[in-house]
């Protein structure tokens, strides 16, 4: 897809006007493009599948389903980072967390670092993890890959900033579209699933309906304030993308200095919330498929 995406997006800028409409209409076929194929490619396959014998059908649909979902990747990018600043210099922290978040991170501290690790966990915990589930339950491997373009499109053109601006327009709303419902629901397991591990749910329930909106995006905060509560500590705030600082409100209260061992302590409660949602997303399937 990130492939694809990167050759669509060179070409219509060269075949599309240099204009604000220009560019976002290159940015509305691009998507369209890579929606449409995305839904259509997997569903031709595992029709093929299907008519050669149902095992085989449900076999790749299985590998699909697995190449959607983020739980372990996350998890492990994650405590890629948790391991430089224990063992390694600042810099390989640095260089770890850059995998895994959009932002410039040259400028971070340590406690920069610990804080964008954090936040990337809590806010992928939506949308890598979550959201595939619950479109993997509504319409199985094909539409999970219709979201999966939605996301990677968002991640790579969904900026406000120049060259992004207008040509990444389309993108983003619609990744704002198909995550609203799943944001939601996943800051609601976020916070069961620090309840299941012991932390101050109260708190994270109180900072959640305070500082859910505390971001451009009407989704990334959710799953975010939900974690700086359960943590007691404060998150986002400024930073810096395509060298451009950007002023950031920042989410929960700074109750205590955020430390190391809240990088693993959020890597469990998104293990803890991937399990729930697991559980009540094929409950809802179960229930549905019985009622009709």
């Amino acid at each position: 897809m990130g492939w694809e995406i990167a050759h669509l997006e060179k070409c219509f800028r060269n075949l599309f006007p240099k204009s604000p409409a220009g560019e976002q209409g290159a940015g509305l076929l691009l998507w369209g493009i890579m929606a449409v194929q995305c839904w259509l490619i997997p569903a031709a396959v595992l029709y093929g599948c299907g008519l050669i014998h149902p095992v085989l059908q449900w076999g790749i649909e299985s590998v699909m389903c697995w190449q959607i979902l983020a739980v372990k990747s996350l998890r492990v990018e994650a405590m890629k980072v948790h391991a430089a600043l224990q063992k390694g210099t600042l810099e390989d922290a640095r260089q770890a967390v850059s995998m895994i978040v959009g932002r410039d991170t040259a400028r971070l501290d340590r406690d920069g670092v610990i804080r964008a690790a954090v936040e990337t966990v809590a806010e992928n915990t939506a949308d890598g993890v979550v959201a595939p589930l619950m479109y993997l339950a509504l319409g199985g491997a094909p539409l999970g890959f219709l979201y999966k373009a939605v996301n990677t499109m968002d991640s790579m053109l969904g900026y406000t900033d120049p060259p992004y601006t207008h040509i990444g327009l389309v993108p983003a709303r619609m990744d704002d579209l198909f995550n609203f419902l799943p944001a939601r629901l996943s800051a609601l397991l976020f916070l069961a699933a620090g309840g299941v591990l012991g932390l101050d749910i109260r708190n994270g329930w109180r900072i959640f309906r305070r500082d859910r909106y505390n971001h451009a995006s009407p989704n990334s905060a959710q799953t975010e304030s939900a974690c700086a509560g359960l943590l007691g500590v404060q998150l986002a705030g400024d930073a810096w993308y395509h060298g451009v600082l950007h002023k950031k409100p920042t989410i929960g209260d700074d109750q205590r200095p955020i430390r190391l061992e809240d990088i693993p302590r959020t890597c469990a409660v998104e293990t803890v919330t991937a399990s729930l949602a697991l559980i009540l997303l094929v409950g809802v399937r179960f229930a549905v498929f019985n009622i009709m």
